[in-house]
């Protein structure tokens, strides 16, 4: 079930239903920021999302929120396209979606990842939640769970064997196939030099800019395709609907 494709009674209806999955919800997040000349700016809440409705296709019992799809992206501030947020204010509407989210009465939160650059504030938002309940002594309603979606048993591995060179960490060619898979009508191309970008660290969007001119980190996006795309996708959605079943099923002491 998507949330944003019900209506509140089909939801009251899902959070009242007595099954394994259904005080539970799968919320895709990401980042809206540049990926080198070819990768759409949407990617890194494109793949999530992809996954995540793929999944609830596979499987009716899942239930799926709205993409969250403005990151932490102030390092690709210098090139067009890129939203970012500060993280403060992601933090707030990320504890915000939680609150609203618990208030119906969903009670395991599984936010999946699209963006590393988002990890450390969500582990921070995570710990801020949790901080509220613990000082006053009572138990939080609900459980959350961060999953980045390369993480997903399997999924990694599969992406290093289609691509053993060039893979780098971001505008990878492992994301930009699963966009590629999704919006065939998308595919983009350039001519990239070097073909395999160079690696450094990443600090403010400027320096960012200047060791990375094209927008690439140590990846070669070139190798991506549709069909290389849709297999990480079939990878990837038995890999969640298990995480998720095993996410919705521990038991609380």
């Amino acid at each position: 079930m998507l949330i944003h494709l019900s209506s509140w009674p089909e939801i009251d209806a899902r959070l009242n239903a007595g099954q394994p999955l259904s005080r539970t919800v799968v919320v895709p997040i990401g980042s809206n920021e540049q990926h080198g000349p070819t990768g759409l700016l949407g990617t890194d809440w494109l793949c999530p999302e992809i996954i995540a409705h793929a999944a609830e296709q596979a499987d009716e019992t899942l239930t799926v929120a709205p993409t969250f799809n403005i990151g932490m992206a102030q390092h690709h501030l210098a090139f067009a396209g890129t939203i970012s947020l500060r993280p403060s204010t992601f933090m707030a509407a990320i504890t915000d979606w939680v609150s609203s989210l618990s208030r119906h009465g969903f009670e395991r939160i599984y936010f999946l990842n699209g963006h590393g650059g988002n990890v450390a504030t969500i582990e921070a938002t995570f710990s801020e939640i949790y901080a509220e309940w613990s000082f006053v002594e009572e138990q939080p309603p609900f459980v959350l769970k961060l999953r980045n979606w390369w993480d997903l048993p399997g999924v990694h591995g599969l992406c290093s064997s289609i691509f053993p060179t060039g893979h780098g960490s971001h505008a990878t060619p492992s994301e930009i196939a699963v966009t590629q898979a999704a919006y065939p009508d998308r595919i983009k191309t350039a001519d990239y030099s070097p073909r395999i970008a160079p690696n450094g660290p990443i600090r403010d969007a400027l320096d960012y800019r200047a060791r990375f001119p094209d927008g690439r980190i140590g990846s070669d996006p070139a190798q991506a395709s549709p069909e290389k795309g849709q297999r990480i996708i079939d990878a990837a959605v038995p890999a969640l609907l298990k995480d998720v079943a095993d996410f919705a099923g521990e038991v609380r002491p």
